[in-house]
């Protein structure tokens, strides 16, 4: 009994060690330096015959062409003797001319605009009368939205720390700001943005399908979660303490959703009423560990039954055909259940031991464990085939929080809750007007005029 209760921990440890951001949930951080393979490329779900990395074929290339509007001409004038018979050219018509066009960055410099109220005394009652300044000029001395401007974009959108974006300025501009001035330039560009956040939280309530994520950040010492909710159109920030339910019922999107909610089987996010759609880029992942860890012949069979679907899907998507038949998809549940019958067979439940002393649930393997996740779950694992607008994976999520994460490993963590909150919120600004072909640096002029961008979804 010692020898066998000993193999199974041995089992259960090497298993553990052996999951990695490749073969299950884990994130690519948790890999640490001692990862497999580091002289060979990550091990990726693509299979061969699908396509390729890189630009695939009819992709149209980019290239610098002559424009056809410039804002500088230079003309160079010919030598007054022929070059050939050395024939004087003075008196001779210019016939035509070759053009190179040059693109280049003219000198920058901070454009200063002194403005000038007008004072007038009135004869009659003796008093002072002045003309009034524009709303936007409140200070004696100030700086315009241009800096603002540029200022939240180099530190939100491009990460870069405020102490280094002072130094650009001072290199490009030959004029040093302070970094009180950026961090006042991205608060106060939280405060523009509200109203275009508020829309946003409206739209995805609505939404027909919405990206549900979070991750853990680090705030003033402690860890918080950034929750995200996005569509293709559409993203969401908050951060908050908590991970689970209280934190999604103060956000208030998944409650009121009247749509899909799409995730990764977060346990909380079932205490809701909308539609579920789970990611099976998780399920593959998983299946994976199964098969290379503890030999499962379910595992590869599920894999490759779920990505054929999700290709035949793709399929009647070409020729614009938008469902399966009603045969189809009684023929594929059909499979599954076969499939996951299989793997329970091979797998049967465990039993608690009458000699055990512990209490509560019997321990099952992980096996098991995903048999009963497919079993229970399978409408949600196989959203994607019942409705056309669920997407196979929560890669949509999954994308948008990766900026977040880049931000984290650049600056390590937030030091106060407000300013968490106020990068969260600009950044869904940026994102946003990335996914509208929008440019972000003229969004957020707009936004600092107060005329923030607001998608209409």
């Amino acid at each position: 009994e010692q020898l066998n209760k000993q193999a199974e921990e041995i089992k259960e440890l090497q298993a553990r060690l052996a999951k990695d951001s490749h073969n299950s949930g884990k994130p690519p951080s948790s890999d640490g330096y001692g990862k497999k393979n580091t002289n060979k490329r990550t091990e990726s779900q693509r299979k061969k015959g699908q396509k390729t990395n890189g630009g695939q074929k009819g992709h149209k290339g980019h290239t610098l062409k002559k424009s056809n509007e410039v804002d500088k001409i230079k003309i160079y004038h010919v030598d007054e003797t022929c070059q050939h018979c050395n024939h004087s050219l003075e008196n001779e018509v210019v016939s035509g001319h070759e053009e190179r066009q040059v693109f280049d960055i003219p000198a920058m410099h901070i454009e200063v605009t002194a403005h000038k109220a007008e004072i007038k005394i009135c004869h009659q009652c003796g008093k002072k009368n002045q003309a009034s300044y524009p709303e936007d000029v409140k200070s004696s001395v100030q700086y315009g939205s241009g800096i603002k401007t540029l200022a939240s974009y180099l530190s939100v959108q491009h990460f870069i720390p405020t102490a280094r974006t002072a130094q650009i300025f001072e290199d490009l501009f030959d004029h040093k700001i302070s970094e009180s001035i950026v961090i006042k330039a991205c608060k106060q560009l939280s405060t523009k943005v509200q109203p275009a956040i508020d829309a946003i939280k409206i739209q995805l309530q609505q939404a027909d399908v919405v990206h549900f994520d979070e991750s853990g950040i680090r705030v003033d010492g402690k860890l918080h979660w950034i929750h995200s909710a996005s569509t293709p159109y559409l993203t969401h920030y908050s951060v908050h303490e908590k991970r689970g339910q209280i934190a999604i019922d103060e956000i208030g999107i998944l409650p009121e959703l009247k749509g899909i909610a799409c995730h990764d089987h977060w346990k909380p996010y079932f205490n809701y009423d909308a539609e579920h759609a789970l990611c099976n880029a998780h399920h593959l992942r998983e299946l994976s560990y199964l098969e290379k860890q503890y030999k499962q012949e379910f595992a590869p069979e599920m894999a490759k039954f779920l990505t054929s679907i999700n290709q035949e899907k793709q399929a009647k998507i070409d020729s614009e055909s938008y469902q399966f038949s009603e045969q189809e998809i009684k023929s594929y549940e059909k499979n599954y259940d076969k499939i996951v019958a299989k793997g329970k067979k091979d797998n049967p439940k465990k039993q608690r031991n009458p000699k055990s002393k512990k209490r509560g649930r019997t321990k099952q393997t992980p096996a098991y464990n995903m048999l009963r996740r497919l079993h229970d779950y399978k409408k949600e694992v196989l959203a994607f085939m019942l409705d056309f607008h669920v997407p196979f994976t929560n890669n949509q999520a999954e994308q948008d929080i990766r900026m977040i994460k880049v931000k984290q490993k650049v600056s390590g963590s937030f030091r106060t809750f407000d300013g968490a909150g106020e990068f969260a919120q600009n950044r869904a600004y940026i994102s946003i007007s990335r996914k509208n072909n929008k440019n972000v640096f003229q969004s957020i002029k707009t936004a600092f005029e107060s005329h923030p961008f607001i998608p209409q979804c």
